[in-house]
């Protein structure tokens, strides 16, 4: 069983660590405590005992979240943590007044795309040359909230 919760500073070593096994561009440490450091962000984690396995970074301005990270450890993959941390993620947003989510993600990643589909999100665009390290565009998504 896990548990999904806010971010704590304590965990911000934990996930530049994931961050570092699992995307090819990982951010810093120094960029997630500054993103934890912001007032517009939501920051979500998910742990099965003390062991991270998962967790979501938000931005907000107004009405619209912009999902920048989500991530899930590979043995937990389709164990629906990534389902659940978007559902809590949706609640969060829900009470705070954000009623549209977007996001970006790359070209190739079949899996992650499904994977938003399956949870309302749409194709809105391609943003091209988006990435780096490797190059590929991204694809665009939102989805509305509360509907």
């Amino acid at each position: 069983m896990f548990v999904i919760r806010k971010m704590k500073e304590t965990d911000i070593a934990a996930v530049a660590q994931m961050e570092r096994e699992i995307f090819p561009d990982p951010w810093s440490e120094q960029a997630i405590r500054d993103s934890y450091e912001q007032k517009q962000t939501l920051l979500l984690v998910a742990y099965e005992d003390s062991r991270l396995i998962g967790y979501l970074i938000l931005y907000h301005a107004l009405e619209d979240g912009e999902i920048a990270r989500i991530a899930v450890i590979p043995e937990k993959r389709r164990q629906g943590v990534g389902a659940r941390l978007l559902l809590e993620l949706e609640d969060l947003c829900e009470l705070g007044g954000i009623s549209r989510l977007l996001l970006d993600v790359r070209e190739s990643n079949a899996p992650a795309i499904a994977f938003y589909k399956d949870h309302g999100f749409t194709e809105d665009g391609i943003r091209r040359r988006f990435y780096a390290d490797p190059e590929e565009d991204a694809v665009l998504m939102s989805r509305e909230l509360g509907k």
